[in-house]
């Protein structure tokens, strides 16, 4: 058998908040012999910075991440690194935040209780630049776009989307960032933060910090027990 060329290999960076889920994922891609992880992130942050340094083929990141989501980090992969695709691994199968991610232009999406057996074949398709979803995400789709084109419904929901921006403010007060803070973050003005966290709020139709965590929960943009990290 032909010995494969090592830059002819898929090359994957993983990303992923929990280092035993990484750890797991690397043991379980490196076991093929097409594939190379060629790093892995703890937050969506690092992910953006390290998909510009290492300019892999595939991505595979998890959605709930301490300062910026798999959401987030996804459209700013996609649009700052074109050729990287992006895979989003995550618990939730929620059919708006599904579209979301597609519209973002991601490659796939897998549930985490199905995605040993998914990820791999999920990996070599986007590299070659087919979608790949979970049997179960890819039913839910079809099953509510069947019930849209029935009813005479557009498929997608009439709501204010955030922007970028807003939705990384939204993550960071949801987190218990103060606007001090997510302005040193962000590299932005605190006035500036003000405007983002009232536009969120009018947006989404909640008033309180108390509602903008519940909310971002529901929607696996932060995870339950979250905790801020300390600034760097």
């Amino acid at each position: 058998m032909v010995a494969l060329n090592p830059m002819e290999k898929i090359r994957v960076l993983l990303v992923d908040d929990h280092t035993m889920i990484r750890q797991g994922l690397r043991v379980l891609l490196e076991a093929e012999r097409d594939i190379a992880v060629v790093g892995e992130a703890d937050s969506g942050r690092q992910a953006v910075r390290l998909t510009k340094k290492h300019l892999p083929d595939v991505v595979v990141t998890d959605i709930a991440m301490p300062g910026l989501n798999g959401l987030e980090a996804a459209r700013q992969i996609i649009k700052d690194v074109p050729t990287a695709k992006v895979l989003v691994l995550s618990s939730y199968s929620d059919e708006e935040y599904v579209q979301q991610l597609s519209e973002a232009g991601v490659a796939g999406y897998l549930l985490k209780q199905t995605a040993a057996a998914d990820l791999i074949k999920a990996v070599r398709e986007a590299s070659k630049g087919n979608a790949f979803f979970s049997p179960a995400v890819s039913k839910r789709l079809l099953d509510h776009y069947r019930q849209a084109f029935r009813r005479g419904r557009p498929v997608r929901k009439q709501t204010a989307l955030l922007t970028s921006r807003e939705a990384e403010v939204l993550q960071l007060v949801a987190e218990g960032r103060v606007n001090k803070q997510i302005a040193g973050e962000l590299c932005i003005s605190v006035k500036t933060v003000e405007k983002h966290r009232q536009q969120v709020m009018n947006k989404l139709n909640i008033h309180d910090v108390a509602g903008l965590t519940r909310y971002a929960i529901s929607k696996g943009i932060i995870e339950t027990g979250a905790r801020p990290r300390p600034l760097v």
